[in-house]
């Protein structure tokens, strides 16, 4: 795990020559005290760049301060760069002199993914992205305030204890904010709440300002309230533009062009539209190597499960992904994964992730993959993650399309979102348009009372039992995919008592004022968010040592590109596909199969249903001794039911014990950890969360 960590305004303890008496073991500075900045990790010199702008020469008439020397040594403003930024050094000296004058949104305007450190004066800002899969963390220390891009670091700084009812919100309302950040209401700025009690995470899309040790929090960009309308579109034509613009500046920022032998670029080819596309733009990058030599191919892994019978790897998806790299710019690889690479198996091994995750469940699978693709010589990893929530319309975007009285738009994507939810088309699309005209008729403090009245009544509206399942799957179907906040698949596990104090939560969080967006909007900007916290989650729980993960479709500048989309053209069925195969083709990338986006994204869920079948047993002996048990969280028989009616081959509900299983196994992993992030001349330091 890479992160970076600092302080500002503080009045820590420092020894000779102005050392701090503690500092990240491992760590490489980056500037010194007394606001100090340190990097650890697998960081790559190329990943790290810095400017300075020179102080002026002070006036002779003037007398010498304390302040001459400054908190940055020779330079009046400093700015630090961590990640994948394509901006030369006076585009970021530039960026620096506007920074020292208060600007920020310009500082999310590069393509790659990266996080920015500026130091002016009194002032420290650190922005992170739109997104949050390069997120800040803050907490208050020493009389300051100290930053870091993990919680866990900070979390050690401070001695924090676990925040249980962090965790609980995230098992019940993971895509909910309102839920999961009631603790950090009432503080007068935008906050969220991480696992640590005491450290906030920075708002995806804000960024972090120290002022003289207090912080501030505030937005990149500046949102249009839906109460001015409909913003208004551009033409697909020129969202296709950007789309395309946006797309190849991100492929382009990797670096690919430069990297050469040193650091090998790969993608993937496992069936997804959108990695098969980011390959096919990456083959095609220009330049070459030093002396005339010719770079090397792309390496095109493709991943085939053959441990699921008809699942991700079939032979119609191995031979697409042969046929689209038969292209000489292509260098095709097959991973084969037996049982040792199914979901929910090896979870007994694996480095601690900064916060859980589902995607801890997938990543001894994704490891398997990405070593492979490592011994082959592929170092830079290129993969679609965030294609599906970032271009697709999320079916709470019809609720948007009602509201401005676009009806006819949403004829097709209601019928094949009646063929999704079951049952006859007719009376299903019947169905779905009255849902619809509901929640376009809720306001959103209504909203958070009805999820809050269902979970006060121990209901999951996914179809379980009891307040859950009335009205069956197909009402349960529609009242998910357009309401304001809606429970989550792992809710059904938790107790009574859980439930009702997130209950609470909500009825509190009904308080605030609404949030600026429409329901569509809003829910696809959570989907996003939480696409974007599972990256980050996957791309620590699978790392390889000196391997890079890249994912541009969560990049600033493609985030932006796929929100100038129309709404009328995103929400059709198969929307996905055909635009990138437009990309593809303004890009002069012709001639795909015809296969190309019939099957965008492999069957997860028969290879979850296998892997829980297969690891069913150990699965049943960790919840024997179950660490939420004993924070009181969750009942362990149901559990443990549903463990052995997935053992014996019934249905049931993987997703959400993919997330409570992911709880489990983080927590575990985090109470078993040895030694602090942080040393020093001081007394010895107590680690995080040692117990409950």
């Amino acid at each position: 795990m890479r992160w970076l960590v600092g302080w500002s305004g503080t009045r820590a303890g420092y020894g000779p020559h102005d050392t701090p008496a503690v500092h990240p073991v491992g760590a490489r500075q980056i500037w010194s005290a007394p606001d100090p900045l340190w990097a650890v990790g697998d960081w790559r010199d190329d990943e790290i760049r810095t400017v300075t702008l020179p102080r002026p020469p002070r006036p002779a008439h003037l007398p010498a301060s304390a302040g001459d020397a400054g908190p940055v040594g020779d330079g009046i403003a400093r700015l630090a760069v961590l990640g994948r930024c394509p901006a030369s050094d006076d585009q970021l000296r530039g960026a620096l002199v506007r920074a020292a004058a208060g600007a920020l949104g310009h500082l999310a305007a590069w393509p790659g993914s990266y996080t920015v450190v500026i130091r002016a004066g009194r002032r420290t800002a650190v922005v992170g992205d739109l997104v949050g899969a390069r997120p800040v963390f803050h907490a208050p220390w020493a009389g300051g305030t100290a930053y870091a891009t993990a919680g866990l670091p900070l979390a050690d700084l401070l001695e924090s204890d676990l925040d249980l009812g962090h965790l609980a919100a995230r098992l019940a309302c993971p895509e909910s904010p309102e839920v999961i950040d009631a603790g950090a209401q009432g503080q007068g700025r935008p906050a969220l709440t991480t696992p640590y009690r005491g450290v906030l995470r920075v708002p995806p899309g804000h960024a972090l300002v120290v002022r003289d040790g207090k912080p501030d929090v505030p937005s990149l960009e500046q949102r249009r309230s839906h109460m001015a309308g409909p913003a208004p579109e551009p033409s697909r034509a020129q969202a296709l533009d950007g789309l395309r613009e946006a797309l190849q500046e991100a492929v382009q920022a990797r670096g690919f062009a430069e990297l050469g032998e040193l650091h090998r670029p790969g993608a993937d080819l496992s069936g997804g539209t959108a990695s098969a596309a980011l390959a096919l733009l990456a083959a095609g990058r220009p330049g070459g190597l030093p002396g005339g030599r010719t770079a090397p191919p792309l390496l095109a892994v493709t991943f085939t499960d053959t441990a699921t019978p008809g699942g991700p790897g079939t032979e119609r998806e191995l031979q697409l992904a042969r046929t689209m790299a038969a292209d000489r710019r292509l260098e095709h690889v097959v991973v084969p994964g037996g049982a040792d690479a199914l979901p929910f198996t090896g979870l007994e091994d694996g480095p601690l992730t900064d916060e859980p995750s589902p995607a801890l469940v997938h990543a001894g699978r994704e490891r398997h993959r990405l070593a492979a693709a490592s011994e082959a010589g592929g170092d830079d990893h290129l993969t679609g993650h965030g294609a599906r929530q970032a271009l697709d319309g999320h079916p709470a975007r019809l609720v948007d399309l009602y509201l401005d009285r676009r009806r006819r738009a949403m004829v097709k994507p209601l019928r094949a979102l009646a063929r999704v939810g079951g049952g006859q088309q007719l009376l299903g699309s019947a169905l779905l348009w009255r849902s619809v005209s509901r929640a376009a008729h809720t306001p959103y403090r209504h909203g958070l009372e009805d999820l809050a009245a269902l979970l006060a009544k121990g209901g999951t509206g996914n179809g379980g039992s009891g307040a859950a399942g009335a009205g069956g799957p197909r009402k349960a179907f529609a009242r998910a995919s357009f309401a304001w906040c809606t429970p989550g698949p792992a809710a059904r596990w938790l107790t009574g008592e859980v439930l009702a104090d997130i209950a609470g939560s909500l009825d509190h969080a009904a308080r605030v004022p609404d949030p600026p967006d429409r329901p569509g909007r809003h829910r696809s900007w959570q989907a996003l968010g939480r696409a974007a916290e599972e990256y980050r989650a996957l791309e620590q729980a699978a790392e390889v040592t000196g391997q890079r993960l890249h994912a541009p479709f969560l990049d600033n500048v493609v985030v932006r590109a796929c929100r100038e989309i129309p709404e009328t053209v995103r929400v059709q069925p198969g929307a996905r596909p055909e635009l990138l195969r437009a990309v593809l083709d303004a890009c002069g990338v012709r001639g795909l199969p015809e296969g190309f986006g019939a099957s965008s994204r492999p069957d997860t869920a028969l290879a979850m249903r296998t892997g829980l079948r297969v690891a069913a047993e150990e699965l049943h002996e960790m919840f024997a001794a179950s660490v939420l048990e004993k924070a009181g969280l969750v009942d362990p028989r149901p559990v443990r039911a549903a463990l052995r009616a997935a053992a014996d081959g019934e249905d049931v509900p993987a997703e959400g014990l993919a997330e409570l299983i992911a709880v489990e196994v983080w927590l575990r992993r985090l109470l078993s950890r040895r030694g602090s992030c942080w040393t020093g001349t001081g007394p010895p330091r107590r680690m995080a969360v040692t117990a409950f």
